[in-house]
C-alpha cells in the first residue's frame, strides 16, 4: 500500500461547509453545501472573493432552504458546479466561466430523476458528490449514504446535459469504516485516473447529518472502471473535496477540505501527499 501523509496547510474563515474545491495557480475555489457562491481564496495572501452565482447572494442557509451544491469540476474555462439532487430545490448547477466571470445556470431535474430511475432507486436517494469530465463525458458520484448504499459514477453521455443525453452506470463497492459504510464525497482525474475521497456517516440518509465516521483516499482506473485501493485518510474528519495541488514524476500532492457540520466552525484545508 502507498504510503500517504495527511497535512494541515491552511484554514479559511468565512466558509463553514465547504463541499468542494478546485486548484489554479496559488487561487482555491471552493463551494459550500449551504451557499450559491463560489468563493475564490487566494492561498498566499489569505484573502477571499465571493463570486455571485445566482441574483441574491445567500449564505449558511437553511437546509430545508439551501441548493446543496456538492460538485465541483473544471473544463474549457468553466467551473461546473452541481446540486447534489436529493430534494427538487437542490436539481441545480451552474456554469461560471472564469475569463468573462459569466454564469449560466442548469436546470437538472431531468437529468436526476433520470438518473435515479436508471440506477432503480427513489430520487430522494440521489446524493451527488462528486463530477469531473473524463474524455469529454460527464462523471457523476453518488453518494450511497441513503437506505440501498448505492455507490456509483453516472457517466453522462451527450452535449446538453439538461436535456439530451446518455446515461452509463458503474457501481463501486466501498468498503466500510469504523463500523459504518463509506460514500464517494468528491473526485478528481489525474493522469488517466481517478482519485477520490469518501466518507463514513452514521444516518443512513442523504438529509439528514449523522455521526462521523472518518474519511477515505483512493483510486479508481475509468478504463477498467474498478477500483484499485483505498486508504484510511482520517477517523474523525469529513473529507468533501479534493483537487490536484502539484505532481512531478513520482509524486502526487492533494488539496483536501472538509466540512465539519457546524455553522460556528470554519473551513480546514489539509494537504496529502503520496507516491503516484
Amino acid at each position: 500500500m502507498k504510503q500517504i501523509i495527511l497535512e494541515i496547510l491552511t484554514q479559511i474563515f468565512g466558509i463553514s461547509a465547504a463541499s468542494g474545491l478546485h486548484y489554479n495557480q496559488e487561487q482555491l475555489f471552493v463551494i459550500a453545501d449551504d451557499s450559491n457562491v463560489l468563493y475564490e481564496y487566494a492561498i498566499n495572501d489569505k484573502e477571499l472573493t465571493k463570486h455571485q452565482l445566482y441574483p441574491i447572494i445567500e449564505e449558511n442557509t437553511s437546509k430545508k432552504n439551501k441548493l446543496d451544491f456538492e460538485a465541483i469540476t473544471y473544463h474549457n474555462d468553466s467551473y461546473y458546479i452541481f446540486g447534489s439532487g436529493s430534494k427538487p430545490n437542490r436539481e441545480v448547477g451552474a456554469i461560471y466561466k472564469h475569463s468573462n466571470q459569466s454564469v449560466k445556470h442548469l436546470n437538472l431535474d431531468i437529468l436526476y430523476p433520470s438518473i435515479a430511475s436508471f440506477a432503480n432507486i427513489e430520487v430522494d436517494e440521489l446524493n451527488i458528490e462528486g463530477a469531473l469530465f473524463y474524455k469529454d463525458d460527464l462523471y457523476l458520484f453518488n453518494r450511497g449514504n441513503g437506505k440501498n448504499n448505492r455507490n456509483f459514477i453516472a457517466i453522462i453521455q451527450g452535449n446538453n446535459i439538461e436535456e439530451e443525453f446518455n446515461i452509463v452506470l458503474k457501481d463501486i463497492k466501498l468498503p466500510p469504516l469504523n463500523g459504518m459504510q463509506t460514500g464517494f464525497s468528491d473526485a478528481v482525474l489525474v493522469d488517466d485516473k481517478i482519485y477520490f475521497t469518501a466518507t463514513a456517516e452514521g444516518a443512513k440518509s442523504t438529509y439528514d447529518d449523522g455521526k462521523i465516521g472518518g474519511s477515505l483516499f483512493g483510486c479508481i482506473e475509468p478504463k477498467k472502471q474498478k477500483l484499485k485501493y483505498t486508504k484510511v485518510i482520517s477517523n474523525d474528519a469529513k473529507i468533501e473535496g479534493i483537487t490536484l495541488y502539484k505532481k512531478d514524476k513520482k509524486n502526487l500532492e492533494f488539496l483536501l477540505c472538509d466540512d465539519p457540520d457546524d455553522p460556528k466552525k470554519n473551513t480546514t484545508i489539509y494537504k496529502l501527499s503520496t507516491k503516484k
